[in-house]
């Protein structure tokens, strides 16, 4: 460490000398006041960052630019200049960062998707995304999501007071069936334990500053007896166990001509020959299934906190649902097209609490102008998506009115239009996720009553980390009649796998 110390100060006198000679003569977009070498980025906050940048807002505005220790850091508050930015102006803004720990370290950038650069490997991998889900094939998918749908109902109404490991489990359930083909028995179930795990590892290293060696890149070549290397090792692993272990038991089924529908047997069977597909096809999976888990969960769990605390939105929902579907059905997806307040329950959900408040990042690849800033190359710029969810009328308001009646003069934009990403690098599994969404709420309004539990105000708590969800909250969840019940229970036999 005492050769490490000196080498260290050079190191980041260098940029700083660097930086501020470069800037003398710029307009950077504004920010908080700094120091020399450490700039200001240090003064953002490890987790929920997005909270004191959104407050910075009242400062600074809609940029805001931060730096430091040779880093460069634009956070974009506004919904239209992120369009501006990735859609209109993609080919500089469709790159990522470098990730120190979870790209080069956990060596993601090599394989993972969300973190390729944007080039040939990245569309080869979002090629195979499309052949496998798009929105033809995934209608295929809609009587699994429908059947997982079920079975979550007849576990909140056999232990309603498990219900946040009940949607962890349904969420788990649908991504699993639909990437591999795979069901599971209970929340135990070691692909859904390893993916709880690996999507832990990966949301603290995607988390701005919760590893200093994503700042100061050099730390990297510390030894592997310091913790976070230790860390990263231990990442590694959970990722490759992620990662192989389903893939290889399609392979098997297959095989042996038992493999169900599911999205990796359809990857499978296009018959590439390219020496490369393999090893990109297993990555593409992994992806789909790690992600796919987490945020549907995240959102179902806001969905039943939102619930419990506006009885009044509720109530509003089913009965549309009892109008729309009648009560001796449980809906389907195929019934959303004529739920308009339901769908919009669900668009003001995400808006609520996005799961994911940060989006991920992007990274200039050549410098920019924008709304008369300076906007230098190698910049990583994030897309401050809880900003864009406070910038409505009475944002802590939970109101489904804000998608039916549109003021044209003054548009509030759609949620799906953004908490799914932007630009060319949107997820490519929105659709399958809002369906996913759409069979939870639906089913759940349809049967149960929702309240907050007796004599206790519910006080609401998330997670401040990169996939956002409650903190543990009671509720009251039970059947709205005898009858809805009966129907559960009725659905239940219709479940084609159990």
């Amino acid at each position: 460490m005492d050769i490490i110390s000196p080498f260290l100060v050079l190191f980041l006198s260098l940029a700083v000398v660097r930086w501020y000679t470069a800037a003398k003569n710029k307009k950077y977009p504004p920010g908080p006041p700094a120091k020399p070498i450490i700039g200001n980025i240090l003064k953002v906050p490890g987790s929920g960052a997005w909270y004191t940048l959104t407050d910075w807002m009242k400062t600074y505005g809609d940029l805001i630019f931060l730096h430091g220790l040779g880093n460069k850091v634009l956070v974009v508050n506004n919904f239209d200049f992120i369009n501006d930015l990735f859609e209109k102006r993609w080919n500089n803004y469709s790159d990522r960062p470098k990730f120190t720990v979870a790209g080069e370290l956990m060596e993601l950038e090599r394989c993972a998707s969300p973190l390729l650069p944007y080039g040939p490997e990245w569309r080869e991998h979002r090629k195979l995304t499309h052949l496998a889900i798009n929105t033809r094939t995934i209608q295929n998918y809609q009587v699994v999501q429908e059947d997982v749908a079920a079975i979550l109902n007849s576990d909140l109404l056999r232990s309603p007071e498990l219900f946040l490991q009940h949607l962890q489990l349904a969420a788990g359930r649908i991504v699993l069936l639909v990437t591999y083909g795979i069901f599971a028995e209970d929340i135990h179930n070691s692909y859904i334990v390893n993916a709880e795990e690996s999507m832990k590892t990966l949301g603290k290293a995607m988390n701005p500053g919760a590893y200093l060696a994503d700042l100061i890149p050099i730390l990297k070549y510390l030894p592997s007896w310091v913790p976070f290397q230790k860390e990263v090792q231990e990442g590694k692993d959970k990722l490759r166990r992620h990662t192989e272990l389903p893939y290889l038991h399609v392979k098997k089924m297959m095989s042996e001509g038992i493999a169900p529908l599911s999205f990796t047997k359809d990857l499978l069977s296009l018959g590439n020959t390219d020496p490369e597909f393999d090893y990109r096809g297993m990555w593409v999976a992994s992806v789909m299934y790690g992600a796919g888990t987490e945020t549907t969960f995240a959102t179902s769990a806001t969905f039943i906190l939102a619930m419990a605390l506006n009885p009044e939105v509720q109530k509003r929902a089913q009965v549309e649902i009892d109008t729309v579907v009648g009560t001796g059905r449980t809906p389907t997806i195929a019934d959303a097209s004529e739920l308009p307040y339901t769908m919009a329950v669900i668009k003001e959900t995400m808006r609520w609490h996005p799961p994911v408040p940060f989006s991920v990042p992007r990274r200039t690849t050549q410098d920019d102008i924008f709304n008369g800033y300076f906007i230098p190359k190698d910049t990583v710029v994030i897309p401050n998506l809880w900003a864009v969810s406070r910038s409505v009328e009475n944002p802590e308001q939970f109101n489904p009115d804000r998608y039916l009646n549109k003021d044209m003069s003054n548009p509030i934009p759609d949620p799906s239009e953004w908490v799914f990403g932007m630009g060319r690098r949107m997820c490519p599994g929105r659709y399958l996720a809002q369906n996913s969404l759409k069979a939870i709420v639906t089913g759940i309004l349809s049967a149960f009553d929702i309240l907050p539990p007796e004599n206790e105000f519910i006080v609401p708590k998330f997670k401040p980390t990169h996939i956002s969800y409650p903190e543990p909250f009671k509720c009251r969840i039970r059947p709205r009649s005898q009858e809805k019940e009966q129907l559960i229970e009725t659905r239940m036999l219709e479940v084609k796998f159990t």
